[in-house]
């Protein structure tokens, strides 16, 4: 399945190394205003480049509209986008193109297809996950339009490293995503110190969105939470993924874990805004926890494709830390549920207006 989504359906195509990759984006309203220059933010925060501490790749990430836009405005009908590679150095992949790389998606492709790309990992690639940042951007001014709703994220782990202090304000203004501006030259000197070893780290995100009214998302097998897991855990490299409290439920009491209502709003989140699978109004927190790159200069004994032992050292450019690109991914992917939930929650309960009472997503200080 290369398609996502049910009314809002999002299908990716392309290799890291092909002459191109792209996206065809069916099922969104007509009357949004969209312009190329619009992906231009989101996809220079996902690209490769923009730091020493990712991938010395550069690719220019310019977003050719070919259909589905008239004149600015979304016409109702497929949107299809394109990016060209320009930067691409397939020659780096020539000597593991007969071996299976540990960690990699080389030997599952491979038993799989019977063949594969090596080139750059091909179709299993990060550098697919730009089409759904630029797929993203669409859903994001949907939401902020129509309904309101903002989407953003940040890095709330690198490694051992967590967070002393969160501030939305600076996030935006270092290469890690990271909420507290006290610990960016401590995280510099980390990965400076990673990168020369030859090793790498995970990381975990956090992606929330704002101003999510009640009721988005089904009862059974629609589930919001559930379709927001299966969506992060589409990212590459992803290996958990936590809807509020997550994991730390389990050393809870349902006394402190249940959510308590007032007339004046909600009292805690632990259930991170979506209670039976539907949208409590409250904020919507999804946790995100990418493993560390397994593309290392540092050797390993592994197996060719014809079954041999082989030294496997994979050289060429890579990230010591994939999560440090992935806020914008999981933005993304967040924004593109909720649209396609806001659809099909408009398509069978337009008609029920908003129920009384409302309880607000916090209780105000």
């Amino acid at each position: 399945m290369n398609t996502f989504g049910h009314l809002l359906r999002v299908t990716t195509f392309g290799e890291s190394h092909g002459p191109a990759i792209g996206c065809v984006i069916d099922g969104c309203p007509p009357g949004l205003g969209i312009a190329p220059e619009e992906f231009a933010h989101d996809l220079a925060r996902r690209a490769t480049g923009t730091s020493r501490h990712t991938s010395q790749r550069h690719e220019t990430d310019e977003v050719e509209i070919l259909s589905g836009v008239y004149e600015g405005i979304t016409t109702g009908t497929p949107i299809a986008l394109l990016i060209r590679n320009t930067d691409a150095r397939s020659k780096d992949y020539t000597r593991i193109a007969e071996q299976f790389r540990p960690g990699h998606a080389d030997y599952t492709y491979w038993q799989k297809y019977g063949l594969r790309d090596p080139r750059g990992g091909g179709r299993s690639s990060a550098r697919e996950t730009t089409m759904r940042v630029a797929a993203g951007v669409i859903a994001k001014k949907w939401l902020m339009q129509r309904h309101d709703v903002q989407v953003r994220g940040y890095v709330a782990q690198i490694g051992d490293v967590v967070p002393r202090g969160h501030d939305w304000g600076v996030v935006e203004s270092n290469p890690f995503f990271w909420p507290d501006a006290a610990q960016v030259p401590e995280l510099e000197t980390y990965m400076d110190a990673l990168r020369k070893s030859g090793d790498s780290v995970g990381a975990r995100l956090v992606a929330v969105a704002d101003g999510v009214p009640p009721g988005w998302g089904e009862p059974i097998y629609g589930k919001l939470d559930a379709e927001l897991a299966a969506a992060m855990m589409s990212i590459n490299a992803v290996k958990g993924v936590e809807i509020g409290a997550g994991f730390s439920s389990v050393g809870q009491k349902g006394s402190e874990h249940r959510d308590q209502m007032t007339p004046d709003g909600f009292q805690s989140n632990h259930a991170g805004g979506v209670l039976g699978g539907i949208s409590s109004g409250q904020q919507v927190v999804v946790s995100v926890a990418f493993k560390p790159t397994s593309s290392l200069r540092l050797p390993v004994d592994g197996v060719d494709i014809h079954g041999d032992v082989a030294e496997i050292v994979t050289t060429g450019r890579h990230d010591p830390c994939v999560g440090l690109r992935a806020t914008p991914i999981c933005e993304a992917m967040l924004a593109l549920v909720l649209m396609d939930q806001a659809l099909r929650h408009r398509a069978q309960c337009g008609d029920v207006g908003e129920v009384l009472p409302r309880i607000p997503a916090d209780v105000a200080d």
